[in-house]
Formats: structure tokens, C-alpha cells, sequence
């Protein structure tokens, strides 16, 4: 039985270093057969992708895993 490529959804949060980050993620990911999900629900994993040195992008993150 084939088994298809997982599925990961993607958050990014935070400055635009974080972004830049998250976009090589991805392409890494793509790169290594996973596929990316347009939707959380039809995710097999997110990945909650941000700074965490700033307290509020602390905050900004866990209400985005919750």
C-alpha cells in the first residue's frame, strides 16, 4: 500500500526574519516530499513558526496553538 506524503500547515508569526525563515522552511519541506496544507484541519501536523524573544510574540503564538 503507497502511503501519500504528509501533510503540514504552516503558521508563520512574527517580523519579517520570521517570514524569510518560514519560506525556506517550506521550500525545504516541499523539497523532502511533504506536502503543505492550505488547512489546518487537513493537516497531519502545524508547525507554528515565530520569534520568541518578544513577549508578545510569545502571547501572539500560544493563542495561535490554542
Amino acid at each position: 500500500m503507497a502511503h501519500s506524503a504528509p501533510k503540514v500547515g504552516f503558521v508563520s508569526l512574527g517580523c519579517p526574519k520570521a517570514l524569510v525563515d518560514s519560506e525556506q522552511i517550506l521550500t525545504r519541506l516541499r523539497a523532502e516530499g511533504y506536502d503543505i496544507s492550505p488547512s489546518y484541519d487537513d493537516a497531519d501536523l502545524v508547525v507554528v513558526n515565530t520569534c520568541g524573544f518578544i513577549d508578545s510574540a510569545v502571547a501572539e503564538s500560544l493563542d495561535a496553538i490554542g
